[in-house]
């Protein structure tokens, strides 16, 4: 008996009509190739998830001890009633100062390989100490963070619990709060629950979308596999973020991260655009080029782009439709973005599939923290 024949007969064994197989497999074969939905987030061998893990990483992702004024905890930019992110063109700065890019949604980025708009940080660990130290964010230092928590009852017997350290090190704080946000997915999508078998998990209207996706509009180009992204960099020609021409703090901030960053005396008085993978690279064919971000979880994740100068996702669709934008770095510009000749009713379908990648919101309460006591006497 062939594969074939042993394979219908055991499924006529099961009870399953062959039918309704048969009607399964020509079902799934309309799915797209180029997509494809989550599987289970990735846990690293040398930061292994578990429920306490998970559990400490949220107390210390909302507490505002983790910084250095001691109140601007990872929430501060990352709040999950809008979105797991800041609702603004421009991230929340640390106090005295502004951020000078948008912030991403921590949703689903347990399935990055790089994080931050430039892949500066390879893993969620790394992500989480830059952010708590970075000059216009956290402004932490971890000597001064550590010492506080050991004044926290409850986080020495967590650490201990956790790690086995008799106080708590800012090393195992960055991977507890990995661990937490590796937890922070969305799996039961309407995309997803369409790519699993599920034929009415999509309107008619985002399966017109979906067709435009991988079709006239490409975005499947760039936006493909389970995160709908290919997680490469390019320059969109998204014009330079407004604020630096009439935010005070915003230049200075611009004029701060280029200091620190890296630039000669020429570029620093002469650039007026974010040089993007350029920092890391110190390539100049790197010019205005930045991380292809996932469409997961977009819905509620506006204003969009990595400077947040695009309003909604209809704003969006019609930028790559005008075939992009311009900014200062020109000559980087990828050529894989031209004009599309979409219809109005093909843009609105197309906007109404990329809402298909986000569920219901993901909200969550702040969880009471942890009060400060003092140290135990030391005993002789």
């Amino acid at each position: 008996m062939t594969t074939f024949k042993k394979t219908i007969s055991a499924i006529a064994l099961a009870g399953v009509s062959i039918v309704a197989v048969a009607a399964g497999v020509q079902a799934a074969e309309k799915r797209p190739a180029e997509l494809a939905p989550l599987g289970e987030p990735p846990s690293p061998p040398d930061n292994p998830m578990t429920p306490e893990k998970v559990e400490l990483g949220k107390l210390l992702f909302f507490d505002p001890r983790l910084s250095g004024n001691g109140a601007m905890p990872c929430s501060a930019c990352h709040l999950p009633e809008l979105g797991w992110d800041f609702p603004d063109k421009i991230s929340l700065g640390y106090p005295g100062t502004v951020h000078w890019r948008n912030s991403p949604t921590i949703v689903n980025s347990a399935y990055y390989g790089n994080l931050f708009w430039t892949g500066v940080s390879k893993s969620l660990e790394a992500e989480a100490r830059t952010a708590a130290r970075g000059g216009v964010a956290g402004n932490g230092e971890d000597d001064m963070m550590e010492a506080r928590l050991a004044f926290i009852p409850e986080y020495r017997e967590r650490f201990n619990d956790v790690f086995g350290t008799e106080y708590p090190l800012m090393r195992d704080a960055y991977m507890a709060i990995a661990a937490f946000e590796r937890s922070i997915v969305q799996r039961d999508t309407p995309f997803d629950l369409y790519m699993l078998g599920d034929d009415d998990a999509l309107s008619d209207q985002q399966k017109r979308g979906m067709e435009l996706f991988t079709g006239k509009a490409g975005c499947s180009t760039c936006h493909d596999g389970a995160l709908i992204s290919n997680q490469k960099y390019y320059n969109l020609g998204v014009p330079a973020y407004d604020g630096w021409e009439d935010d005070e703090l915003a230049q200075i901030t611009f004029r701060f991260e280029l200091y620190a960053k890296g630039s000669t005396e020429e570029k620093y008085r002469k650039w007026k655009d974010d040089p993007g993978l350029y920092f890391v690279t110190k390539q100049e064919a790197d010019l205005g080029k930045f991380r292809v971000p996932s469409l997961r979880y977009t819905k509620y994740t506006a204003p969009y782009m990595h400077n947040g100068m695009l309003e909604t996702l209809e704003d969006v669709v019609e930028f790559y439709n005008q075939g992009g934008g311009t900014n200062d770095w020109a000559a980087t510009k990828t050529d894989l973005i031209k004009p599309l000749g979409l219809t109005d009713k093909e843009k609105a379908d197309l906007v109404a599939f990329v809402e298909s990648f986000s569920g219901e919101r993901l909200l969550m309460e702040t969880p009471d923290l942890p009060e400060y006591e003092p140290l135990p006497a030391v005993t002789n």
